[in-house]
């Protein structure tokens, strides 16, 4: 199945490679991995309520089918709505700037509508596995059931995924005019991204002030030769309502806070599988010399610079969304006796205002083998304490240090000792 549930172009240490781009594949059978065994992803665990009978799906009219019983049953609010109209689904014959994807997500699992569609498509985190990928018809059935798609990796693992199953954001961009240039080319997007790179192929609502995005540029449909690059009605929209029919949707908007979330979880999630199968797999080969324990350190300094921000571009003006998201995402928690939560939007200069990835409440982060995730919170540490002050976080404040560093204290079970000391201002 091509890009399942997101847009998204959806052994022994060879994984240590000098870039984790470097990478295309890491053994799926491997006996430290077994991704075949059963998972305890939030979906596996719905399907096991399904068979005892503890849940049950609904059938909604209006052509929904499944999909609000599903988003209740997997806490997943419906005004985390984004909309992608660039054909990146094995249902793609269905999919038009007049009939976009929807894609509803949470912290763990996505879900993926298309109207008139055969299925649902979802993609699912393991706390150990990573991403699994899943199917569900949508035809009513006395029984509905998720299906496992590991047929689908053939477009989600390999190098744009970190070597692991993964999932991603991608964005169309247009040609732009040069007659050297043959074809507009996607681009993978996360938070590192520049605004003008994102959101090529999505729709986008809110508002962004100068800054302008790709997005709702209705003529990038075709991701070999999309159209040119028209920004004139594209920019800081706020109703789709003259684009296509927004009533056959569960909300009308693709709120673009909630696109800057996904932006971040998406390559954190692929970040935290790798190192984590990295480390599994060394460990199992008995190879954690010294070398290979540098070069797990190596891997685990990107994710310390990933978790904390390091290469976000400022932003140039306020960005505000137009759904609840901005408030239900951080109603989510959890908060410090001061009521600050890792989940805070900033939306003036940056996304989040305390600037540590919500990731690390993950089971999946949780997961990670004791020897990676012990050095991930040395390496917090160091630079929440000021140990380390080296360029890559200049953007952290002694404010901003200090304060994260005390969220995590009060609302991250079992942190190491060390971090109950006091923090230094």
């Amino acid at each position: 199945m091509r890009r399942l549930s997101l847009v998204i172009v959806f052994g022994t240490l060879l994984a240590l490679a000098d870039r984790l781009e470097d990478t295309f594949y890491i053994p799926l059978d491997h006996p430290a991995i077994q991704y075949a065994l059963p998972p305890q992803d939030p979906v596996a665990r719905l399907q096991k309520r399904l068979e005892t009978g503890a849940g049950k799906l609904e059938f909604a009219p209006n052509g929904w089918g499944y999909l609000p019983a599903v988003l209740k049953q997997l806490d997943i609010n419906i005004d985390s709505q984004i909309l992608v109209f660039s054909k990146t689904s094995i249902q793609t014959s269905r999919i038009s700037p007049r009939t976009p994807r929807a894609i509803y997500f949470n912290d763990d699992v996505a879900v993926g509508f298309v109207q008139n569609g055969d299925v649902l498509e979802i993609s699912s985190l393991d706390p150990k596995q990573g991403v699994l990928l899943y199917s569900l018809d949508t035809a009513k059935s006395d029984r509905p059931e998720f299906t496992r798609r590991d047929d689908c990796l053939r477009c989600h693992q390999g190098a744009q995924t970190l070597g692991v199953p993964g999932i991603l954001v991608s964005s169309l961009h247009p040609r732009t005019g040069d007659a050297r240039e043959a074809h507009g080319s996607a681009f993978l997007t996360d938070h590192r991204s520049a605004f003008n790179e994102r959101w090529g192929g999505w729709y986008v609502t809110g508002t962004h002030g100068a800054q302008y995005h790709l997005g709702n540029n209705v003529g990038l449909v075709d991701p070999v030769q999309p159209g040119g690059p028209a920004r004139e009605g594209t920019q800081n929209v706020t109703s789709l309502a003259e684009l296509f029919n927004t009533s056959k949707y569960l909300a009308p908007t693709s709120d673009i806070v909630a696109l800057m979330t996904i932006e971040h979880q998406t390559r954190m999630t692929n970040l935290i599988t790798r190192i984590g199968w990295d480390t599994r797999i060394a460990q199992h080969d008995g190879k954690m010399d010294d070398a290979a324990r540098n070069g797990l350190y190596s891997e685990i300094e990107e994710m310390v610079d990933y978790m904390l921000f390091a290469g976000e571009p400022a932003l140039r003006d306020p960005v505000a969304g137009v759904s609840t998201f901005t408030k239900t995402f951080a109603a989510r928690g959890p908060r410090d006796r001061q009521g600050r939560s890792l989940r805070d939007f900033d939306l003036q200069k940056r996304l989040f205002r305390y600037p540590l990835s919500y990731m690390i409440y993950s089971a999946a982060f949780d997961g990670m083998p004791d020897v990676a995730r012990d050095r991930v919170y040395h390496r917090l540490y160091d630079v929440l304490t000021g140990k380390d002050r080296s360029e890559k976080f200049a953007h952290l404040s002694a404010d901003d240090r200090s304060a994260m560093l005390e969220i995590l204290r009060q609302t991250k079970p079992k942190l190491p000792n060390y971090f109950t000391a006091a923090a230094p201002r």
